[in-house]
């Protein structure tokens, strides 16, 4: 859930800005054009981050704290989807019955390609669905220049936009409905136009499907840092979320994750998921 809204938002970060008349804000390096302008770029730059998720070999690290604990996993990416294997929990090394059940689960992906392959294309679908919504942004979020261009939050010279819902969007779709209640801020690199850095609330209820699939609850945070690993690639570095939100009308469930991956290596080819799991278990993991 609080993915998906995430996702939306992230693409809206570089989405639409509603101010018609060119801008130019005092600074060392003036941004110029129009907000709209900035984001319209901003976003159709954020596509391509989410559609090549999946096209560009890659190794890294991931640690995710959440609801199912604290764990670092060393991720590759593959033709077949992303395959990774636990090293750590805690920040600490695991045991060697964690290790044994690690690889047990590895050799069993290994064993039902038809299974691996079934989660990967529910993977693809929805970043299909989150690529549309980004597409709605233009017309979800009316954008503005931040007081005081540029500003600085991970690079040198961004431009920072402040977003907010535009009252006279309509959501196509329920997935869409996400983006109606949030409001927040984000910065595009001055330089190559994507995104560097966004900061979403939920300004007011969201509900999904009326409230029926899912509603969720205002006060709940988003927060996401992307980095440019040369030339047009860019990657997620850090996510934070903190949602409450309610599905099928049910219980409230709430969304605390933070995630952060580092040490990105770029690999030569695109592995199949079967040798990538293969590279994985012949990796040395550290055990106590």
């Amino acid at each position: 859930m609080g993915v998906c809204v995430l996702a939306g938002v992230a693409a809206g970060a570089q989405t639409a800005a509603r101010s018609e008349t060119p801008v130019t804000v005092m600074g060392s390096n003036e941004p110029t054009g129009t907000a709209q302008s900035w984001a319209e770029d901003a976003v159709r730059n954020e596509i391509k981050v989410i559609e090549s998720a999946d096209k560009v070999p890659l190794r890294y690290r991931q640690r995710k704290d959440g609801a199912k604990g604290d764990t670092t996993r060393e991720v590759m990416v593959t033709r077949d989807g992303n395959v990774a294997r636990l090293v750590e929990k805690d920040g600490q090394p695991i045991t060697s019955a964690e290790d044994a059940g690690e690889r047990s689960r590895l050799m069993d992906e290994l064993a039902s390609p038809d299974d691996f392959l079934k989660h990967h294309r529910r993977d693809a679908e929805m970043r299909e669905s989150v690529v549309k919504v980004v597409g709605l942004m233009t017309e979800a979020m009316l954008y503005s220049y931040a007081p005081g261009q540029p500003q600085r939050k991970g690079f040198e010279g961004e431009v920072v936009l402040d977003f907010r819902p535009n009252p006279t969007f309509h959501p196509p779709t329920m997935f869409a409905e996400c983006l109606t209640g949030l409001e927040g801020r984000v910065w595009v690199d001055q330089e190559t136009h994507y995104l560097t850095h966004i900061e979403a609330r939920v300004l007011r209820p969201v509900n999904m499907g009326f409230g029926i699939l899912a509603k969720i609850y205002p006060g709940g945070t988003l927060a996401l840092d992307q980095i440019n690993l040369g030339g047009d690639h860019w990657v997620y570095s850090h996510v934070d979320e903190h949602l409450m939100a309610r599905v099928l009308m049910v219980k409230n469930y709430p969304e605390n994750n933070v995630i952060t991956s580092w040490d990105f290596h770029p690999m030569p080819s695109l592995l199949s998921y079967q040798d990538a799991i293969r590279t994985l278990l012949a990796m040395p993991v550290t055990t106590k």
